[in-house]
C-alpha cells in the first residue's frame, strides 16, 4: 500500500506559489493498479515523482510498504558522467540485486553494445531510452510507476517494452499515466482524476475516463 498524508506540492514561481498537490491524503492498494489522469500541467508527473521518491512533498508524508520502482524510463537520477556499466553496478548494490544479473539483462535488452561502457551523456535519446527502461525491467517491483513509456522509441522497442512490461505485470500492481484512455482502461482497475491540486478517486475506471474527458472539452 502507498499512502499519502496530508500531502502538499507546491513550486514558487514569479512570487506566486504554483499547487501541485493540496493537503491530499489518499491511498494506492496492494492488489489494484490505478491510472493518474489529468490535463496538461495538472502535475502528474510531479505526483509520480513524489510517490516514487524521486522528489519530496512541501508538506505531509508518503508512505510506502511495498517495493516501488522509480518511473519507468526516468534517468534524472542517473550519473551521465559515469558509464552505463558504472551506472548499472551503483542501482543493484543500491537495490540488493547481483550486478553480473542486471547487467545481462540490460545487455540483452537495450542493445546499446559497447555504448555500455561509455558516459551516459554520449547516449542519443533513443540510446537512453533503451537503456532506461532495460534498467526498471531488470529489477522486480511489487509496483511499478508508468509515465507513458510505452509510447517511446520505435515500433519494434515499443512491443519489447510491451512484451517486458506484460511479465512484470502479471504479479505486480501498476500505477500509470497516459493520455490514451484506452491503455488506462487495459491495464487499471481505478483511477484517481488530478483537479486543481485534488486527487479524485474513481474505483469505476469507465466513470474516471468520463470526467476526464469532460475536463479536456
Amino acid at each position: 500500500m502507498i499512502t499519502l498524508e496530508n500531502v502538499t506540492k507546491f513550486y514558487k514561481t514569479s512570487g506566486h506559489r504554483r499547487y501541485v498537490l493540496r493537503n491530499q491524503s489518499v491511498q494506492f492498494t496492494a492488489g489494484r493498479s490505478y491510472g493518474l489522469l489529468g490535463v496538461n500541467g495538472a502535475g502528474k508527473s510531479t505526483t509520480m515523482r513524489l510517490i516514487s521518491g524521486a522528489e519530496m512533498p512541501n508538506k505531509g508524508k508518503i508512505h510506502r510498504s511495498v517495493r516501488v520502482s522509480w518511473p519507468l524510463g526516468f534517468a534524472n537520477g542517473l550519473n551521465s558522467q559515469l558509464s552505463g556499466k558504472e551506472n548499472l553496478k551503483f542501482v543493484a548494490r543500491a537495490y540488493g540485486e547481483d550486478f553480473h544479473r542486471v547487467l545481462a539483462f540490460v545487455a540483452e535488452f537495450a542493445e546499446i553494445g559497447t555504448y555500455l561502457n561509455e558516459p551516459l551523456r554520449t547516449y542519443s535519446s533513443g540510446m537512453m531510452a533503451r537503456f532506461a527502461f532495460g534498467l526498471s525491467m531488470a529489477i522486480e517491483f511489487e509496483c511499478y510507476l508508468v509515465d507513458e513509456i510505452t509510447a517511446v522509441g520505435d515500433s519494434n522497442f515499443q512491443r519489447r517494452c510491451k512484451e517486458a512490461f506484460k511479465a512484470r505485470r502479471a504479479k505486480s500492481d501498476v500505477i500509470m499515466i497516459s493520455h490514451d484512455v484506452n491503455t488506462i482502461k487495459s491495464y487499471c482497475d481505478a483511477v484517481y482524476v488530478l483537479m486543481d491540486g485534488h486527487l479524485v478517486p474513481f474505483d469505476n475506471v469507465e466513470d474516471g475516463v468520463a470526467a476526464y474527458m469532460r475536463l479536456n472539452r
